[in-house]
Order: C-alpha cells, then sequence, then structure tokens
C-alpha cells in the first residue's frame, strides 16, 4: 500500500473515516506522496531515459571523424571542427483519472478505502509510462505528430534505416546509415551457442561505442520467459546465485547487478540477462548499453507554463477537495540516441515486426 496513513498518523486506518482526519491534511499528504513516487519513477527509467527536455525538437550532435593532417614545419594545420548531426523530435500529450463522489460518499470513504484509490491510479500511472516508453523502442517506423503549438515534427526512433548518416563504426571511417530492428532468422527454440540473439544484439551496438570491452560491459539483453531456458543452456551463461546459498570456492558469483526491470537471472557474453516477463512480448528481445547515453528523451512542459512535470493532483474544489480528485501527467517520449539500444525478433520470418502490443 502507499504511504498515505503513514503521513496523516492515521493508526485505525481500517475504520477511520476521513472527514475524521480533516480534508486539507488528506490532500497535502497525497501531494507529499505523489512527490516521492515521481522522483522514484524517474529513477526507475534510467536504463532507457536519458533525461528531460521542455523542447519539442532537438539537433542531436555527433562527434564526426577523420584523420589529423599532415603539417609541415612551420605551416599551421586547417580549421577543423566535428561534423554531423540528426534532429529529433518529441510529443507532447497529456493523461490522467479522476476520483469523484458526493457528500455521502466522502462521509463513508474510510483512510484504507482512500489509499487504496492513491495505489491503484500509482499502478495505473505506472503501467502507463511503461507502456508508451517499450512503444517508443518498439516502434520501427518514426512518427508524423502535429504539435497543438509548433505544429508538424517528425519523432524518431531507434537507427531504423531512415537514411540518417551514423558516425562511422568500427572498422570505418564512413559514416553510413544503421537498423537496430533486426530478425534472427531462426526460432526461440534454435537459440544456440551461434544463434544467440543476445550476441547479435551487443555487437549491434558496441560497434558504435568501442566494442563490447576487455573485460565487459553493462550490456543488457532483457527478454521474456521463452527465452530464459535456451539462454541459460549456452556455453559461458553464469547464473546468478540465490541470496539465501553460499557459492563453494569453484563457484563463479555474479555481482555488480544493475538496477533494471525484470529479473536478473545471469550473465553472459558481456550481458547482463533480465527476463522482463509480461512486458517484453515472447519471441522478442531488447538489448540497452547503460555505459552511454539511454535512447530515449521525455518531454516535459516548461517551467514557465507553471505546469510541473510528474504525476500531478490538479483541479481541487478549494472548498470540498476530495469530492473531485483528478489526477494527470503530460509527457512524451522519443529517441534521442538512436545507436544505444537494438532490438530483435527471434523468429525464422525474416523481417522485423512490431509487437501488436506495442504498435503506434
Amino acid at each position: 500500500m502507499s504511504m498515505l496513513p503513514g503521513l496523516i498518523n492515521a493508526q485505525d486506518n481500517m475504520h477511520g473515516f476521513i472527514r475524521n482526519v480533516g480534508q486539507g491534511l488528506v490532500t497535502d499528504a497525497v501531494a507529499e506522496l505523489l512527490a516521492v513516487y515521481n522522483e522514484e519513477i524517474n529513477l526507475s527509467m534510467g536504463a532507457f531515459v536519458e533525461k528531460q527536455t521542455e523542447q519539442f525538437k532537438v539537433r542531436y550532435l555527433l562527434p564526426g571523424g577523420g584523420r589529423l593532417q599532415v603539417m609541415g614545419r612551420q605551416a599551421p594545420a586547417a580549421a577543423f571542427k566535428r561534423y554531423g548531426y540528426y534532429d529529433v523530435a518529441f510529443p507532447l500529450r497529456q493523461y490522467g483519472v479522476e476520483i469523484s463522489g458526493g457528500r455521502v460518499d466522502l462521509a463513508y470513504t474510510t483512510v484504507a478505502e482512500m489509499d487504496a484509490h492513491i495505489d491503484a491510479i500509482l499502478t495505473a500511472d505506472m503501467n502507463t509510462m511503461r507502456e508508451r516508453l517499450l512503444v517508443s523502442i518498439f516502434e520501427n517506423d518514426n512518427l508524423a505528430y502535429t504539435d497543438e503549438y509548433h505544429g508538424a515534427i517528425t519523432v524518431t526512433r531507434l537507427a531504423n534505416g531512415d537514411g540518417t548518416l551514423f558516425p562511422p563504426v568500427l572498422g570505418s571511417e564512413d559514416e553510413a546509415d544503421d537498423d537496430h530492428y533486426l530478425n534472427a532468422g531462426y526460432n526461440v527454440a534454435g537459440i544456440a551457442a551461434g544463434q544467440n540473439p543476445a550476441v547479435t544484439l551487443r555487437n549491434e551496438i558496441s560497434e558504435h561505442f568501442g566494442g563490447v570491452g576487455t573485460r565487459g560491459r553493462n550490456f543488457v539483453y532483457f527478454h521474456g520467459a521463452d527465452q530464459t531456458a535456451y539462454l541459460a543452456a549456452i556455453a559461458g551463461y553464469n547464473a546468478l546465485s540465490d541470496q539465501y546459498i553460499t557459492a563453494g570456492n569453484d563457484t563463479a558469483v555474479v555481482n555488480g547487478l544493475p538496477n533494471v526491470p525484470g529479473r536478473i537471472h545471469g550473465r553472459g557474453w558481456g550481458c547482463w540477462l533480465s527476463e522482463w516477463d509480461g512486458w517484453i512480448p515472447d519471441t522478442y528481445g531488447l538489448m540497452v548499453l547503460l555505459d552511454v547515453a539511454a535512447p530515449l528523451i521525455m518531454r516535459v512542459d516548461p517551467k514557465e507554463t507553471g505546469l510541473n512535470s510528474g504525476l500531478q493532483m490538479v483541479a481541487r474544489d478549494i472548498n470540498h477537495p476530495l469530492e473531485r480528485m483528478s489526477f494527470e501527467r503530460r509527457f512524451g517520449f522519443g529517441c534521442g540516441n538512436r545507436l544505444s539500444a537494438a532490438i530483435m525478433l527471434v523468429t525464422d520470418g525474416g523481417t522485423y515486426l512490431v509487437p501488436g502490443a506495442y504498435a503506434e
């Protein structure tokens, strides 16, 4: 349950009526609870969201490439600067829910009931945030979006073969387009040492960021429960030990777990393996590199508007605040770093298809 009873110091919250506590105290406590919740939800999205922005469109600068110039002893080198960029944009949508009731309903509302209402709202908000986040990653077609104040903009996805030139990959000095939405060419039952989606996606991302590293990097492979047993059967997989079991002297122990969604069940081939069942659809895998800027940027309202970011309690009746409590959030996701994540559909169908739950 939420922290509401503790914030209003309600001892017998199962039978104590809200009207006896005081409406003002309850609404202040709800506002305090939302502040804590918003901070926690922002931290939980760190693997996927680089930052918040008030801008609807930005120019994402790239480091460029090239070589140093051959110089004589006297003449200076020609002027040089970094080059390369691509434009990214972000939608801004409004979501909300409302609790309302008359004076009789309010009279019979207990602290426990109000606590349950708030819990339901927080769960709904969390589900909405997670769903919109995954839509922004799994959808591979750029979105033509009409912004209410800025007109038509294009919301970009991960690298999707749309003609954008990205910095040279390892072994090359030429900018090139890329596509991070892949099809495995084999089914889940075919996952094996030579057909490992985690390794393929790791390599797809690492070529843009200096390789896999000498001692491994913070790659995280998110997948459904359908892939777990097959991944665990491949050589190089190290299972996460049970916290209640002490490993022996000759047993590899996995440590340094990242704070990411799902159930991390092991590490292998330089990747953390997280079973995020229920949110990652069967036959799909998502790889993210945590060591670089996360793929998404979250748009919020400018502070000058007075519209605060996060889940907010709004439109309250000053005299009867609990008879109509509206909760709203305004936000939108778009890809900024289009190279730090990649997705694979583990089928033999030949092309990537967007999962039905995350199509836009």
